[in-house]
Order: structure tokens, then C-alpha cells, then sequence
């Protein structure tokens, strides 16, 4: 089992290495890969619902006290929001060191296609936690809503009492069935992962680089920094086994970083962290609840970019400002999708806000992708621990598990 998986993480590697080549040698080929790319990514948004949707429901209707996981989900809220925080601020300490964005000139009229800057308010981060259909929210990859389906759907069926066995019985047959779905669709990975690459390198060229490099390193040593600190302490105090998080976290990490999508590496997430030690139940809720509520990458940067608009187009924001602006993100960054991109609908919402130009999204998309591999990683990492955090913080966490081929 554990040579299989090794064998996987070695095609992907080499996947990756393909695509960097094909991308930067042959760009016009390299972009003609990306139905491969988004044949993989649809393939595993498939899973998503069903295997949220089942494992949820197990997990707590299946579960003898739900007093309990009603004391994990606030753990997770505080724990999730003192990690975030943590991220906003940091984004923002780095992004006033380095200044990136000073001496960068705005080109109004950019290329902005399908970013659109709408101001939430917190009324309209309420509302949409909640779905209006199952299906719409499944289909539309809205995590969060059949997150929160699933606990209401798992809470109605805990009272049915000795009618709920059978469906029970039934969805962890489902949640089963995915998890073997995953692992055909996996086999691919080296392939859509290749793809993903090409695509991302032949559209924008090793060049981009050169012209916003200093946001990029900044935002890659806040990361950076951020795992090491952060992450790193958290590692420590809850005394996380530290080499077997990192066997377990590799390939979703990878799959993150290739991909850019949160989502794609939420399957193999599961698994891994169930392989680890996490009992179901808890990484079937954390992790999902995680990528809305806990995008570490995605706070780090959000944070870090809005402050190099108003850089860049030379408007000078106050640390009130500043402090006003991270509070306003603590709020919209909460329901963020996994999906490539979506911070930057959530960037455009807060210069609206502030009455920043627009324009500062357009420059940031021609860069997006490089930052956006490193960005969905950190959330993916971040989450994983999560899991690992509450398992153990709720007595849980299982010090020698079974290995899956075992059970």
C-alpha cells in the first residue's frame, strides 16, 4: 500500500516536470492540455458532494451523543479563527515591510472577464451559508451549504430513531464507494496534474516572474514563515506526530499546489488524514468547515494584496485603515470557495469597498496562478491539521491506526 502510494507521488512529480517543460518549451501545446486539466478537476468536484454529504451525516447521526459534536464544531470555529487572524495580520505586517506595490502604475481598462467587485455585508455572509437547494449548492461547488445541509439533514435523521439504520447503513456504503471512486480517479492525477502545469506556464509564461516578483517572494517568505511559526507551534503544543502528518498531507498538498483547487485535494485529504489517525467523523466535518472557514493561504494573501493595490495606485491607508480593512476580510474570507481564483472575487468586493481601483485585479491575475499554487497549499495544509488538532484536542486521535487494506 504504502510503495503504491509512493509510486503515485513520483508520477506526479514527474507529471509536474513534464508540464514545466512543455509549458516553457512548447507554450502553444502547453495551453492546448488544459481539457486534460479540467477533465481531472471534474472528476474529483464529482466526489465532493457525496462523499461530504455521506460522511457527514454517518459521522453525526450515527453518533451516540451530539452534544459532542456540537463541542467540536466550536472548537474548530475558535481554533479556525485565531489561526486566520493570525494570517491576516501577518499579510499585512510583510506587505508594509516590503512595499511591493510602490512604484507599480495602474493601466486602467484591464482584463477583469468574470471577477466581479460586489461589497458583502455580514447579512449577505449569513444568508448564503444557508442553501436553497441541495443540488443547486452541490452543482455551483458551494462546500459550506451542503456542509450545512448535511449537519441538518444528519440532526432530523438522529430523531428518527430505529428508522434511521437502514439509510445509515446505506450512506456509509456511499461514502465507501467514493472513496474507492477517488482512488480510480487518482490514477489519473499524474496527467491532469502535467496538464494543469503546461496550461498554467504556456499561458503566462515564465516571464511573469519578472514583473510583479518582489509581491510574489514577499507573499512566498509570508508563507513560508507562516508554516514555520504557525504552523510549526501548533505542531508542537498539540504534539502532532510530526513525520506521519507530513506522509499524509504530501499528496493533497501536491494536488493543491498543481492544481489550485482545494476541492481536488479534498478526497485524498480525507483519506489520508483518516490513514493517520483522525476518526472519520471528525475529518469529515473539520475538513470541509475548513476550507470556508479556515483558508490560512488565502487570508495570508488577501491581506497582503489588498494593501499592494492601494500601493500601487498610490493611495496611502492608515494603520485604522488597515486594521478596518483585515476586519472587513475576517468577515468576507469565511464561505470563500475552493476553487482557482476565488479570492480574487472576494479581493475585488474589498476594494469596492474602500474605493480602490479595480484595476489592481486585473494585475493581479497575470500572477494569480504562481501565487494561487502556493496559496491553496497552505489552506490544504492548514486544514489537515485542523483535523489532526481537534481529533486530539477532543481525546479522539488514534496514536496506531489500522491501515485501510487492514479493515
Amino acid at each position: 500500500m504504502a510503495k503504491k502510494k509512493s509510486r503515485l507521488t513520483l508520477y506526479i512529480f514527474i507529471g509536474m516536470g513534464l508540464g514545466l517543460l512543455i509549458g516553457a518549451v512548447w507554450p502553444d501545446i502547453g495551453v492546448k492540455l488544459r481539457p486534460l486539466s479540467m477533465i481531472f478537476i471534474r472528476l474529483i468536484k464529482s466526489i465532493i458532494a457525496p462523499l461530504i454529504f455521506a460522511t457527514i451525516v454517518v459521522g453525526i447521526a450515527g453518533h451516540s451523543d451530539l452534544k459532542s459534536v456540537g463541542r467540536m464544531g466550536l472548537k474548530a470555529i475558535i481554533y479556525f479563527e485565531i489561526v486566520t487572524t493570525i494570517a491576516l495580520f501577518m499579510g499585512l505586517g510583510f506587505v508594509n515591510l516590503t512595499k511591493p506595490g510602490v512604484g507599480v502604475q495602474l493601466v486602467a481598462g484591464g482584463d477583469t472577464a468574470g471577477i466581479t467587485g460586489k461589497s458583502q455585508t455580514l447579512t449577505d455572509v449569513l444568508i448564503h451559508i444557508f442553501p436553497q437547494s441541495f443540488f443547486q449548492a452541490a452543482a455551483e461547488g458551494e462546500i459550506l451549504q451542503v456542509v450545512v445541509f448535511s449537519i441538518i439533514f444528519a440532526a432530523a435523521l438522529s430523531m428518527a430513531h430505529h428508522k434511521k439504520k437502514v439509510l445509515l447503513d446505506l450512506l456509509d456504503s456511499v461514502a465507501e464507494t467514493m472513496f474507492k471512486f477517488t482512488g480510480i480517479v487518482m490514477k489519473y492525477a499524474p496527467v491532469g496534474v502535467g496538464a494543469a502545469i503546461a496550461v498554467a506556464v504556456g499561458s503566462k509564461g515564465l516571464s511573469v516572474l519578472i514583473n510583479l516578483g518582489l509581491l510574489i517572494l514577499t507573499f512566498y517568505a509570508c508563507a513560508v514563515v507562516f508554516i514555520v511559526l504557525v504552523f510549526g507551534s501548533v505542531i508542537l503544543i498539540f504534539k502532532v506526530p510530526l513525520k506521519r502528518f507530513l506522509r499524509a498531507v504530501k499528496e493533497p498538498a501536491i494536488i493543491a499546489f498543481s492544481t489550485t483547487s482545494s476541492e481536488a485535494a479534498l478526497p485524498k485529504a480525507l483519506q489520508n488524514m483518516e490513514a493517520m489517525g483522525v476518526p472519520r467523523e471528525v475529518a469529515s466535518f473539520i475538513l470541509p468547515t475548513g476550507y470556508s472557514f479556515n483558508p490560512d493561504g488565502t487570508s495570508l494573501y488577501l491581506s497582503l494584496a489588498s494593501v499592494f493595490v492601494a500601493q500601487a495606485a498610490g493611495v496611502h491607508l492608515s494603520l485604522g485603515q488597515q486594521l478596518v480593512m483585515v476586519f472587513t476580510l475576517m468577515l468576507t474570507s469565511k464561505g470563500v470557495a475552493g476553487v482557482p481564483r476565488a479570492s480574487l472575487v472576494i479581493l475585488a468586493g474589498t476594494l469596492a469597498s474602500f474605493n480602490l481601483p479595480l484595476e489592481g485585479v486585473a494585475i493581479l491575475l497575470g500572477i494569480d496562478e504562481l501565487v494561487d499554487m502556493v496559496r491553496t497549499m497552505v489552506n490544504v495544509v492548514g486544514n489537515c491539521l485542523a483535523s489532526v488538532v481537534i481529533a486530539k484536542w477532543e481525546g479522539k486521535f488514534i496514536d496506531d491506526p489500522v491501515p485501510a487494506a487492514e479493515r
